[in-house]
């Protein structure tokens, strides 16, 4: 009899093997695996989901909310896109309990989504050639976020620090978005 082995599935997230820009004007790296959701509701929301999840939702539009390792970002009159990268089994339960008694919608999107994390002096200047928004500080500042494209690619662009930017994007896209920051930092000499 021949010895049989196992084969055990590996999952591999989707920028596993592609390039970022990585010098010292412009560093790209993936960001940490996290949970998130989209929630949708009104106002009534703020005080149950910041008790279950700690941020309170942001009121103020294209803004978002952090606190440690999870954000609530404002992507829509009634919808946030809540991100935790600690976050425990049963977190996504905990926060369907803790809205149960008010109108929402909370749904998981964790498994359609990645990010990557831009930093740097260039940082913004990377950015700017995917992105038709102003990213200046004055006209997109610090908590800043905002749903747009990146060349043809749907993303959530969020300005976490004066030059740090979060970029979320869907999992098909997360290959076609590196490709584009290696091509772009090329381009811009920043690399």
């Amino acid at each position: 009899m021949s010895d049989l082995t196992t084969t055990r599935a590996v999952r591999r997230g989707p920028l596993e093997g592609h390039a970022l820009p990585d010098d010292a004007n412009v560093k790209a790296i993936v960001a940490p695996f996290a949970s998130r959701w989209v929630l949708r509701g009104g106002a009534d929301v703020a005080a149950p989901l910041a008790a279950a999840f700690g941020p309170v939702p942001p009121s103020e539009p294209l803004r978002a909310a952090s606190e440690g390792s999870r954000a609530a970002l404002w992507i829509g009159p009634d919808e946030w896109l809540l991100i935790a990268e600690d976050a425990p089994d049963g977190l996504g339960g905990a926060l369907e309990a803790a809205l149960a008694d008010v109108p929402h919608a909370l749904i998981d999107v964790g498994h359609r989504q990645c990010a990557i994390e831009v930093s740097g002096e260039g940082a913004e200047r990377l950015l700017s050639a995917g992105v038709a928004l102003d990213l200046d500080a004055a006209a997109f500042p610090v908590g800043m976020v905002a749903r747009t494209l990146f060349l043809k690619a749907e993303v959530t662009l969020w300005r976490r620090e004066a030059m740090r930017f979060r970029v979320e994007t869907p999992r098909s896209f997360a290959p076609y978005v590196a490709a584009a920051l290696v091509a772009s930092a090329r381009d811009q000499e920043l690399c």
